[in-house]
């Protein structure tokens, strides 16, 4: 089978996130394979491991996104692709996915698998995006995949339910947390990660110019979440209790 998986560099969740002016500041910051990738990446060598064939993984990105690629090697990809994005001044997710379509368009995928969302954007918007571009089925948010000849058998995540689907290959299939449990890279796939084929593109490989993928998102502000404020604990009866909280509703919360 010929898999591709759409990776994406991101924020450690555990990271502490500083904005000026603005931005991100990225100086000192931890960054890692967007979580939701990481089912992916591992649902692709799975099924690599399974029915045969080759696992390459994909970004777009700076060359900083290196390192998290060759994480991707380490988990047992077989080989990855960065698409250097660093000259454009912004990108947005219509921009990732043509970009992403073009590359992909004469590479006979498989299957096609991305993360459910991002975890720095939260959009869930290029795997469907470029499903769409490429003209071929899409499952998104799904939690168990099986491949039956020409055909996925797939089960998705709806609101606290399942739904199953049977679609023809080639799809695109987005990840949802419960797929898998993603391996950490060992100490030989890490030293097999340094002799895997890494190659890094620009859009003048795939034929693309800047204004190909100018991004149509006007990014109008970015701030953080306000601090939560220190909660209260009631006193006293049960009745008191109730009488306190009806009483600072109305005169903090100002919600009643």
């Amino acid at each position: 089978m010929n898999i591709f998986v759409m990776m994406k560099r991101t924020f450690d969740t555990e990271e502490k996130i500083s904005i000026k002016y603005g931005k991100i500041l990225e100086d000192g910051a931890e960054f890692i394979i967007n979580p939701y990738d990481e089912y992916a990446i591992e649902e692709a060598i799975q099924l690599r491991d399974e029915y045969g064939g080759e696992v390459t993984v994909v970004t777009v990105g700076s060359q900083d996104s290196e390192k998290e690629l060759r994480t991707a090697l380490a988990m047992g990809a077989d080989q990855a692709v960065l698409i250097d994005s660093e000259d454009l001044e912004e990108l947005d997710q219509d921009g990732t996915a043509k970009i992403l379509s073009v590359y992909l368009k004469d590479k006979n995928a498989d299957i096609i698998l991305a993360g459910n969302v991002a975890v720095d954007g939260g959009s869930g918007q290029v795997g469907p995006r470029v499903a769409e571009m490429l003209e071929i089925p899409q499952v998104t948010t799904i939690t168990n995949l099986t491949i039956d000849g020409g055909k996925a058998v797939v089960v998705r995540d709806v609101e606290g339910d399942e739904e199953t689907l049977e679609v023809s290959l080639p799809v695109l299939v987005t990840a949802q947390q419960g797929l898998n449990e993603p391996r950490y890279p060992s100490l030989p796939g890490i030293m097999k990660a340094k002799k895997k084929p890494l190659t890094t593109l620009e859009l003048d490989d795939l034929d693309l110019e800047e204004e190909d993928v100018e991004a149509k998102i006007e990014k109008v502000a970015l701030y953080l979440p306000p601090k939560k404020q220190q909660g209260k604990v009631l006193a006293g009866e049960l009745n008191s209790q109730v009488h306190q909280l009806v009483s600072l509703l109305k005169t903090e919360a100002k919600v009643i």
